[in-house]
């Protein structure tokens, strides 16, 4: 729980009021007993004489006691409340933060619906724990703690008698909360199993129904969700046992001390009123270790929560930025040079496969190089590299004669756009989700570029026009449409290195002339890279460059290597259909 202080700390004015305001409600709960025995002791006199006086002013101290005791509960109950929805958007906003500046190599073994899970349910805990469970737990020790003394003030007889039967009663309950704790982490871990599930099928809607996978599927998720429903329970049983062995011991404890001093006034040893007040005392005692019995339950589950969202923030990228990082060269006009020198591979999850070997190119700024090949001999593994999504292994990219790996990545990924050939399209309306490529770009610079990239005239046809939802993921378009919407994007950011990887392999005959043509010109004056699989754009590239297993095998222009009867002349008369 210590990893949450860095959340609290912030907020010390607010705990201090929130405690002073706990402090005060505490002690008007701890008159209410002696104020109980002034009245009976007092109010009601030897032999049965009432004093009316005593009695009113008794019962209007106990009224004000009640109003200090309101007043200061609501104050705490705001103050710990507002903590605990702050805090709770904080630790959101600083794991939020922190995933999505982690390298691709953390969602190859993370799952986005884990994620998501511990983000949602995870931090829901820890606002519980602090909104309610951290001012219980504090208000209850310091009745726990007042009414100890006052109880040893009455009889330190009963009091000692009572105080060595609670340490007995204490030591199995913190042992078995230790048991709860671990169910509660387990409990948490399979809820987030079936999130994860959850969202990897609703994001393949189409697939699980082409297939008809809909029982399967709906039997697999039922598996997930009955399996944290079993954790869950022994969570709950556990805990209700815990709760059950509290109360039966501590009251026990009680009840027996209660009885001793109920003899203690039949031998005259104790006053009425002083009985009364350690039977309130006791009460409060009781019942403030009850309330924390329950309390600990939820520090427990917040504990296990914490846990989860702290690995979330320890997880550190293995991509960063140097801490004095190089400046690029002033941009030139052609674009950026690229050199790679013997670059070697190996995705994390693969790391006996190479993705790259011994991969060394020079590619001059503003020349355009199509990049062909086999699937997986190491084409989309190339543009990873030049994001730096990853680091290889082995070799150098430099990017205009710098290290890419001694820029700030934010620089780097600044001067490449990217066309991917999967296309991402955001729940937002055609306008923002080209502008996703240069967030502070005017209206009139999203219709230009969308009207190079042959995307205003689908645009324009739209019910709002560049006002119009698009639907999760893009459901709402044509793969072409897609891919139209995401060149759009890409010139937008006017990159000085372009990555094109399959940009045009969605498109049908006619979209595919109209983007070509505004890819043309959206390649002058910058550096082009395109894995291309159409002949239209192999023919336009300088140079070309053919890979297999990670390997440069062939390099050329379309004619030479056509002519050489190797791998790309295969490849052109399977994918170009050219003999």
């Amino acid at each position: 729980m210590r990893g949450l202080l860095k959340f609290l700390l912030p907020y010390k004015k607010q705990f201090a009021l929130a405690g002073i305001a706990l402090i005060v409600a505490a002690a008007a709960t701890l008159a209410i007993p002696y104020a109980f025995r002034q009245m009976i002791d007092l109010g009601f006199g030897a032999n049965g004489i009432h004093d009316t006086g005593s009695i009113n002013t008794y019962f209007l101290a106990l009224f004000g006691v009640a109003c200090i005791l309101a007043l200061a509960t609501a104050a705490r109950f705001y103050m710990v409340s507002w903590l605990g929805e702050r805090v709770t958007a904080d630790v959101r906003n600083a794991v939020y933060s922190h995933v999505v500046t982690q390298s691709p190599q953390f969602f190859e073994t993370t799952q986005s619906g884990e994620v998501l899970s511990r983000l949602t349910t995870d931090t829901t805990l820890i606002q519980t724990l602090i909104g309610t469970s951290i001012s219980m737990a504090l208000r209850n020790t310091l009745l726990f703690a007042g009414g100890l003394v006052m109880l040893f003030v009455t009889s330190i007889k009963l009091s000692s008698i009572i105080l060595v039967m609670l340490i007995a009663t204490v030591l199995p309950i913190v042992w078995f909360g230790r048991r709860v704790r671990s169910l509660s982490r387990a409990s948490q871990d399979r809820v987030a199993d079936s999130s994860a599930l959850a969202g990897e099928i609703l994001n393949a809607m189409p697939t699980v129904q082409a297939f008809t996978h809909e029982k399967i599927e709906s039997e697999r998720f039922s598996k997930t969700v009955e399996d944290a429903f079993k954790t869950a329970m022994r969570r709950i049983r556990a805990r209700s046992l815990l709760t059950m062995i509290a109360i039966l011991l501590i009251f026990g404890a009680i009840v027996f001390v209660l009885w001793l001093g109920a003899h203690a006034v039949i031998d005259g040893t104790m006053s009425g009123g002083e009985l009364g007040q350690f039977i309130l005392y006791s009460a409060i005692v009781a019942g403030a270790i009850g309330a924390l019995s329950e309390v600990v339950g939820d520090a427990q589950r917040a504990a296990g929560a914490t846990e989860r969202l702290l690995e979330l923030l320890a997880v550190q990228s293995p991509i960063s930025s140097p801490a004095v990082p190089l400046p690029l060269p002033p941009r030139r006009a052609n674009g950026s040079s690229l050199a790679l020198d013997l670059v070697s591979f190996y995705y994390p999850s693969r790391p006996l496969t190479p993705a790259i070997s011994n991969f060394s190119i020079a590619i001059k700024a503003g020349e355009t190089v199509a990049v062909v090949g086999p699937s997986g001999a190491g084409k989309t593994s190339l543009f990873q590299l030049l994001l730096r999504f990853y680091d290889p292994q082995e070799g150098v990219i430099e990017l205009d004669g710098v290290d890419i790996r001694q820029l700030d990545l934010h620089a780097l990924r600044n001067t490449i756009g990217i066309v991917p050939q999967d296309t991402v399209i955001f729940s937002a309306n055609a306008m923002e989700n080209i502008r996703y490529g240069r967030p502070d770009a005017s209206d009139e610079e999203v219709i230009a570029v969308a009207k190079m990239a042959a995307a205003h005239e689908f645009i324009d046809r739209l019910p709002e026009g560049y006002q119009s939802f698009l639907g999760e993921r893009g459901v709402r378009l044509s793969g072409g449409q897609r891919q139209r919407i995401a060149i759009a994007r890409a010139l937008l950011k006017n990159p000085p290195l372009l990555l094109l990887d399959e940009a045009t392999s969605a498109l049908d005959a006619e979209s595919e002339r109209l983007v070509q043509s505004a890819l043309e010109a959206a390649m002058v004056g910058r550096t082009t890279l395109v894995i291309a699989h159409r002949l239209a754009t192999v023919q336009r590239a300088h140079r070309i460059i053919v890979m297999e297993h990670g390997h440069i095998v062939e390099t050329g222009t379309h004619a030479s290597l056509v002519a050489a009867g190797g791998l790309y002349a295969s490849l052109a008369a399977l994918q170009f259909g050219q003999h």
